[in-house]
């Protein structure tokens, strides 16, 4: 009989994440068939999966825990912010609709059969799910039709763990204030607790346990101190992509308003002797920068906007006259280009815009999305590069006759005559070590080559270690309750 036991948070970014991860690593070293889960996430950093679907990368990242490939039923449904009240809405990994926030209220409760169907085609495979809430409980202005957080469990049948974050202050408040403002039968289905993130003795809270306790009557997961190596894991909120400080060569990535798909940044920032700076709006590119790197975006004439408003793209102007390198990925790619065509309104307004110009393409919007697990080779060192593609758009012109990748037996990507500019549609290429390692010595790094994709394992085997040492996880697993199939 298959076991489901869903964590959600006192509060957003309270480390759920993480967690799911953790303890999905930790009891398949114990020997059980382990799946993540996730109802509804929203992010615009998504991974594409071996079903020819996306997902939020969380989720892919826990199902690495798994040991198993991530999978669209692990995420049936994920939104992809478009605008500040709206989003692209995907369903067991296609896009259908692109709703805004209002009207999305409304179709939740028509989602909710994909996501049981997802849930139980997924349960039936392995010996527990380990379910990860978005947002918190406590929203109870939300409560209706929800399927991310209580709506699901009460719909599955699955009881609750609830996390609290030390780290922000007022964890008691947090944890007995939800168990307050729910609902009794909202209430009943959380059976424990646990806190996250503390930095110090964690004996100093054992008063603040028993005052939970106290207030509760849940139980106890204890008190999990901080994991100092979280930042080596792929990040998926776009408010855990920061600064990295490493060594003297620095590559200046601009914050897009739409970032996605940033997971190309871990790489470079594991490596000790690079110094990875996020630019936020109002700074400008920095002088001394050798690589400037435009990443992905989710509504890239926006971005584009955005990134001339902030005046960068006079930064990169004199980036490039000093002799500086350019990398575009994706929606950086296309803003490279001369310019760029939506005939059809996908982002927007019908309307062709000018690009920065850096690059001899021209970017043409077509409604059709590329989803693709991609090899490739890097060109002038011949290493093998494995990644995704995720984009709508063609790109095409002069430039393209220099592409320096070759994807899936055909070129990729384009550069300036120089060689100094360049861009590709391929993210994740930067895992790849020996290419990574390649790309940076063109460019004059000193950088040593890194096991990256065994770092982020060796990772994922220490946060293992340190729930198993600070978590009761044989509790948490007591909680876990049998799911008996949809037509029970």
């Amino acid at each position: 009989m298959t076991k489901a036991i869903m964590i959600q948070g006192a509060g957003s970014n309270v480390g759920k994440s993480i967690l799911v991860a953790g303890i999905a690593r930790a009891c398949v070293r114990r020997g059980m068939s382990v799946r993540p889960f996730k109802p509804q996430n929203m992010s615009n950093n998504a991974a594409v999966t071996e079903d020819g679907g996306e997902i939020g990368r969380a989720q892919a990242l826990q199902a690495m825990a798994c040991g198993v490939a991530p999978h669209t039923d692990m995420n049936p449904v994920l939104l992809k912010p478009e605008t500040d009240i709206g989003a692209q809405v995907i369903v067991q990994g296609e896009r259908v609709a692109t709703l805004k926030a209002r009207d999305y209220a409304k179709a939740k409760p028509k989602l909710m059969q994909a996501v049981l169907e997802s849930f139980h085609r997924l349960a039936s495979t392995t010996d527990l799910v380990i379910i990860e809430g978005a947002g918190s409980p406590a929203e109870v202005n939300l409560r209706a039709g929800d399927i991310a957080n209580m709506g699901f469990a009460e719909a599955a049948g699955v009881p609750v763990a609830l996390i609290g974050d030390i780290d922000r202050g007022g964890v008691i408040a947090q944890l007995v204030g939800t168990h307050v403002v729910l609902p009794s039968e909202d209430r009943a289905r959380i059976k424990a607790f646990g806190i996250n993130k503390f930095r110090g003795d964690t004996t100093l809270f054992d008063e603040g346990l028993t005052a939970i306790m106290d207030h509760t009557g849940w139980t106890s997961l204890g008190v999990i101190p901080w994991f100092a190596d979280a930042w080596k894991l792929p990040a998926e909120d776009v408010m855990d992509v920061a600064s990295r400080t490493g060594g003297a060569f620095k590559i200046a990535v601009p914050r897009l308003g739409r970032i996605a798909n940033f997971d190309d940044l871990d790489p470079l920032s594991s490596e000790p002797d690079i110094t990875v700076e996020i630019i936020e709006a109002g700074r400008p590119l920095p002088a001394d920068a050798q690589l400037v790197l435009i990443p992905g975006s989710k509504s890239t004439i926006a971005d584009l906007a955005h990134f001339k408003q902030q005046g960068w793209d006079i930064d990169l102007q004199a980036h490039v006259r000093r002799g500086g390198n350019v990398l575009g990925i994706c929606g950086g790619y296309q803003m490279l280009g001369s310019k760029i065509h939506d005939p059809d309104g996908i982002e927007g307004p019908a309307c062709s815009v000018d690009g920065l110009g850096l690059l001899d393409v021209e970017t043409v919007m077509h409604p059709q999305k590329r989803l693709s697990l991609s090899s490739a080779f890097h060109t002038a060192s011949g290493h093998p590069v494995e990644g995704y593609e995720i984009h709508l758009g063609k790109t095409t012109g002069k430039d393209c006759n220099a592409a320096w990748l070759t994807l899936d037996g055909r070129s990729e990507g384009a550069a300036s005559a120089n060689g100094r500019i360049k861009g590709c549609y391929l993210h994740g290429l930067f895992a790849a070590d020996k290419f990574r390692a390649a790309y940076l010595a063109e460019l004059g790094s000193t950088s040593r080559q890194l096991d990256y994709q065994g770092d982020v394992e060796a990772t994922l085997d220490a946060l293992a270690d340190h729930l198993e040492k600070h978590m009761h996880i044989d509790a948490l697993l007591a909680c876990a309750a049998d799911i008996r199939g949809p037509a029970a």
